[in-house]
This record gives C-alpha cells, structure tokens and sequence, in this order.
C-alpha cells in the first residue's frame, strides 16, 4: 500500500512538472486569469459547469469567486450550472442530458460574461453544447480540459490543456490551477 500511494503522489507531481514546464501552458493560465479579473471589474459574471469531480471543482471555484480565496475584497458574481438539481433534471427530461448546460446558458449569459467548462475529457457533449452556446451569445469562453483538449479544445477561447489522460491526475492538476487562478484574479483588490 505504501508504494502504491507513493507513485500516485509521483504521478500528481510529474503531471504539475509538465504543466511547469510548459510556457505556452502556463501563460495561457496567466491570459485567462486577467480575462476572468477583467469581466468580473467590468459587471460580468463567471458562469462554470462540469461533470463528476469536475461538478465538484465548478462549485469549488464558485466559492472562491463569490467568497473569497486569500484577500478580503468584494463578491464577484459566480453561477455553478450543475448546482441546481431541479433545473438540471428538468431540461434533461425535455431536451436531453446534452442540453442540460445549454439551455442555462441561454437563460442566464449575456455577451458581458464568461462560461468557463471543465471536462477532463475534452469531449463532454454538455459542456461542448454549453460553450457552442455561449459562443453563439457573444460570451467569452474558457475551458479546463486534459488528454488532448478534445473538441472543446477546438471551439473554446481559452482552453488550459492538463497533457495527462488518467482522470484523477487531471483533476488534481485543475484544481491546482483553480486555486492558481483565483489567487491571480485577487492580486491588486
């Protein structure tokens, strides 16, 4: 048991160690940070969603836009749209599981937002559909995505590519970057 928690430790941290070692990565997490700062300065809201853990990771980020993360400062307006059971459930009954994200979209964004979606696949067809969607609305567009970004990679503004295709690395190095990313979004508040 020892041995097998100490090399999934050294696969969490060979993963981190390829994402430091990329630049185009790394600035990209920079890039989206100040995209993110600027929408919410400028009276727009941070729209997330996802799947599984990465549901549990929207609701993280949400928390610490709308909170805080280490700075005492103003809320910024975040939605979580796998938040709201009822909702979900319901478009899923009338339009499919697909739409789920979509039809949030088209309720609640405006072109003053951002959608920000995290699929570890990069090929979650709700978060595809969602970011097609906000797109269409004059949105901004990011997305936390691992293997090869999939077709989200394709149709999003401002994807972050994790290079891992084992889920459970992916998702530790997302949250890892949430965490980078709201404590650059708080830098001079």
């Amino acid at each position: 048991m020892i041995e097998l928690i100490q090399q999934r430790l050294r696969e969490s941290i060979a993963v981190k160690e390829l994402v430091i070692s990329n630049q185009e990565l790394t600035e990209a997490i920079s890039s989206l940070s100040c995209e993110i700062k600027t929408i919410l300065l400028n009276g727009g809201k941070l729209i997330l969603c996802g799947n599984g853990g990465s549901a549990s990771d929207a609701l993280h980020m949400a928390g610490e836009i709308v909170g805080r993360f280490q700075k005492e400062r103003e809320p910024w307006p975040a939605i979580v749209l796998n938040a709201d059971i009822a909702t979900m459930t319901a478009i899923s009954n009338d339009y499919g599981y697909d739409n789920i994200y979509s039809r949030q979209v088209k309720g609640f964004m405006t072109d003053k937002d951002m959608l920000l979606g995290i699929s570890t696949s990069g090929n979650s067809e709700n978060i595809y559909q969602a970011i097609k969607e906000a797109g269409r609305i004059g949105g901004k567009t990011a997305a936390l995505l691992g293997r090869d970004g999939g077709k989200i990679k394709e149709c999003v503004d401002n994807p972050i590519v994790v290079p891992c295709s084992v889920t459970a690395r992916v998702q530790e190095c997302h949250i890892t970057i949430i965490h980078i990313l709201c404590e650059l979004i708080e830098l001079d508040n």
